[in-house]
């Protein structure tokens, strides 16, 4: 609740003041060029998921993380690939922020069974692995 008065002294819902501070969380792929392009860089097979990765090009805004999610129907039906596409987008969400790099694309691609039955510490565990990997770091 604003205090009366607050809007007169510029502190309103239309002022700078307002505006939430810019999320960590990456950007999310939408068109089909993108998935394309990632599709023929860099891939990490985890038992729970794969990862591809590209390190976006002189001509792509190089600023933020950009990050993608897809699963085929050898998945199982919608609600099967809906809830492995959920775990994915959970196991970003925690690890990309923080071992991710600026100026990346990844795509994350659901596996038949495993996706959705791995235990979610070690899909976590997963990622940041297929990250270092992917990265050429200490794996």
């Amino acid at each position: 609740m604003t205090p009366p008065g607050a809007e007169a002294k510029g502190e309103g819902p239309g002022t700078a003041a307002a505006i939430p501070a810019v999320s960590s969380c990456p950007t999310v792929l939408t068109q089909r060029a993108d998935f394309l392009r990632a599709a023929r860089a860099r891939r990490q097979a985890m038992p729970g998921f794969v990862l591809q990765a590209r390190c976006r090009g002189a001509d792509e805004p190089a600023q933020g993380i950009r990050v993608g999610f897809t699963c085929s129907k050898k998945v199982g039906n919608a609600v099967a690939r809906n809830r492995a596409k959920r775990r994915l987008r959970e196991i970003a969400r925690q690890v990309l922020p923080a071992e991710g790099r600026p100026g990346w694309d990844y795509v994350l691609i659901g596996r038949a069974g495993a996706t959705a039955e791995r235990p979610f510490d070690k899909m976590l565990a997963d990622l940041r692995h297929a990250l270092a990997k992917v990265h050429g770091g200490p794996a």
